[in-house]
């Protein structure tokens, strides 16, 4: 922090990034060189072949040039490792010494030239041991050099030659641009960043069609992606750093506290509900859910028996199947779902594995077993899902009995009213209950279809009162307040443990960019040592890292040369800057709150945090709400505990073991209905 400035332009990379891959090419270099001193020793004056003079030569010229290379790199550590994050004075050398190691490849790339023209052409007669260490030194050169090459194109700012401006009036003193003037700029620069994630999405889905859809959500999801750091003067390892940072944090906050404290998860439901039932009725309704996702969950769950319970289905097709709608691989599709839910083919409505953005798969049956016209929503399994979900903008969801804004999540919520307008206006719904007209109507799906689920059973809870949906770790930024409280008459949400999803929107990540922005200003240790510690700690665990926390005073006597303030970590002119540098609230909402849906059931692990891979796992559940879902939770399982096999495996737990995982609770949190 902040970014480097080399070649005239910013890079993606700051002045203390070159530690670590300083010092894995300073030590590749050690060996070489070794090698090289140790072959010459022992063949000093015996280089009697055919082109011996030239290799003598060669090889002396090489020692030297590896020798400059090493004191380069050297240098390159000694000086990255100097200061802190928020302190590059010590590193204001940097930019020499990276012109320098630059200039240093030139040499390099005509000595491994010359090495390669001389083993094709007089290399004759020469020892095998004398051969084979020009042809590894001239191999050995080429992976540095393309190395080299892949890491400036990783590390490439597209933005690199706008931020420059600001840099410079920084470094004359010119910290504090007109207002005019800043903000001139940071428009202009997030224009160009809006511009360079377009074309990037336009080249990672060219595959795609171009329609007026997807170039709407290119665009949208465009000025998403390019508005959240672009605010910032901080590079990828700073990002890291700082989740690092807060994991520790988070970890020493969460050990500190009352375990008979229950604030943060406070009953959202009536006492009288029966919170055993519920988890029965999810643990049954989330195999549909986990169904939707058709033949590559089922062999991901299943990998040694998976392929050979689907192999004699895939390529099988029965003559009344045309009566359902197909897709993609709809005989391998229907074959696991029949594995997954047990049922027969005769109680599928209607299936349809048809997928584009804000249209997503779906499949109506009737469930038997308890008694219901059930509707399952597949959840992210494409590119067009991934689509559907970052077109995260809000968007008006009429729904005419609920009182006060009802607006949701605009790639969700057109994903909705697309299975709404299948449902109803195709009669789906209505030949299903002819079928089985006492039956009730159950809405389920997981991550992107517990988001659809919830809405579509918002749409629909008007025409069925006795209408259900179980969305399962749905997305945190769904849908308004007014919403949310209507649907927590018929919408029941699971999240387990620190599920990364149900906590994920816009003011969630802002949140997120600001407790990271005061994790790194706040910190008063080489990003190295950071990275390293944080690397050890989310394999290994151990004890958090002492470091100063966002609660507590930046240590300015510990900077000994603190060029740069906490404001300098954001653009001039962008709200970010205004919202940190205020003595108001720390955020300042720009964009219109999202929640979870319905009410909420949240299963937590017991025990320790960090478990041996096969000891059996212990779940506790009770209800919880939505602002316990406020902040992300860093954690290495942000992710796996979204993973629908995993939620699945939890709430079978909970019901199959009941004996085991009845926990009671303390005086202080009698209220609760803990499972």
């Amino acid at each position: 922090m902040p970014g480097m400035v080399v070649f005239g332009r910013r890079w993606g990379i700051a002045s203390d990034d070159l530690v670590l891959p300083g010092a894995f090419e300073l030590f590749i270099r050690v060996l070489w060189w070794i090698a090289t001193v140790v072959l010459y020793a022992t063949h000093k004056g015996k280089f009697e072949c055919h082109g011996g003079a030239i290799l003598h030569s060669y090889i002396v010229v090489l020692l030297i040039l590896l020798a400059v290379i090493i004191l380069t790199l050297c240098a390159v550590v000694y000086v990255s490792a100097q200061g802190t994050i928020m302190n590059p004075g010590p590193r204001r050398s940097m930019p020499v010494l990276v012109y320098l190691r630059a200039v240093l490849y030139i040499p390099e790339l005509v000595w491994a030239c010359l090495g390669a023209v001389w083993v094709s052409d007089s290399s004759g007669g020469c020892e095998p041991a004398e051969i084979g260490l020009v042809i590894g030194a001239v191999v050995a050169s080429w992976i540095i050099l393309l190395s080299m090459i892949l890491g400036v194109l990783i590390v490439f700012d597209p933005l690199g030659s706008l931020r420059r401006p600001t840099l410079i009036g920084e470094a004359s003193g010119l910290r504090d641009l007109q207002s005019s003037e800043s903000s001139q700029l940071f428009y202009t620069a997030r224009s160009l960043a809006v511009r360079v994630w377009e074309s990037r999405l336009r080249l990672l889905c060219c595959c795609l069609p171009q329609d007026d859809n997807h170039r709407a959500a290119f665009s949208s999801i465009s000025q998403l992606v390019s508005g959240f750091f672009s605010d910032t003067d901080l590079v990828p390892s700073d990002i890291a750093a700082g989740l690092a940072l807060l994991h520790q944090e988070q970890d020493k906050m969460e050990h500190c506290r009352d375990p008979d404290d229950v604030i943060p998860h406070s009953p959202s439901s009536p006492i009288r509900e029966d919170l055993e039932v519920e988890l029965e009725k999810a643990a049954h309704f989330m195999q549909f859910a986990v169904a939707a996702y058709g033949w590559p969950l089922y062999v991901y769950s299943n990998p040694l028996t998976g392929l050979c319970k689907l192999s004699g289905d895939c390529c099988h097709n029965r003559n009344t199947e045309s009566d359902l709608v197909g897709g993609d691989n709809f005989g391998c599709n229907f074959s696991s779902i029949l594995h997954v839910t047990g049922l027969q083919y005769r109680d599928f409505i209607h299936i349809s594995f048809h997928n584009q953005i804000y249209e997503i798969p779906f499949f109506v049956a009737l469930d038997h077993k308890r008694e219901a016209v059930l509707v399952a929503v597949r959840g992210t399994l494409s590119l067009k899902d991934a689509l559907t979900d970052l077109s995260a903008e809000c968007e008006n969801l009429p729904v005419e009995v609920v009182s006060g804004a009802s607006y949701a999540h605009k790639g969700i919520s057109q994903a909705a009213n697309y299975i709404y307008k299948k449902l109803v206006n195709d009669g789906i719904l209505s030949q299903a209950f002819s079928i089985a007209p006492e039956y009730r109507l159950v809405i389920t799906g997981h991550s992107l279809g517990a988001g659809t689920a919830s809405l579509l059973a918002a749409l629909l809870h008007s025409t069925y009162p006795t209408l259900k949906c179980y969305a399962f770790s749905p997305p945190g930024g769904l849908m308004s307040k007014a919403l949310a409280e209507y649907s927590k008459q018929f919408v029941i949400s699971v999240v387990l443990g620190k599920d990364l999803v149900p906590r994920l929107s816009i003011p969630n990540m802002e949140d997120l960019k600001r407790r990271i922005l005061k994790m790194v200003s706040n910190c008063n240790k080489p990003k190295y040592k950071i990275l390293l510690h944080g690397c050890w700690y989310e394999v290994f665990g151990g004890t958090p890292d002492d470091f100063p926390t966002e609660m507590e005073n930046r240590r300015e006597e510990a900077l000994s040369q603190p060029l740069l303030g906490e404001e300098s970590l954001l653009v001039p002119g962008s709200t970010s800057y205004h919202s940190i540098s205020s003595d108001d609230s720390p955020t300042h909402p720009t964009h219109l709150p999202l929640f979870l849906p319905g009410r909420i059931i949240y299963i937590t692990e017991e025990g320790p945090s960090r478990r041996h891979c096969f000891s059996q796992v212990r779940y506790r559940a009770e209800w919880s709400n939505e602002t316990a879902f406020h902040s992300v939770l860093i954690s290495p399982r942000m992710v796996a505990d979204h993973m629908p096999d995993v939620v699945h495996r939890a709430l079978c737990s909970l019901t199959s073991d009941r004996p085991f995982s009845l926990c009671p609770s303390s005086h202080s949190n009698s209220h609760l209905n803990v499972i």
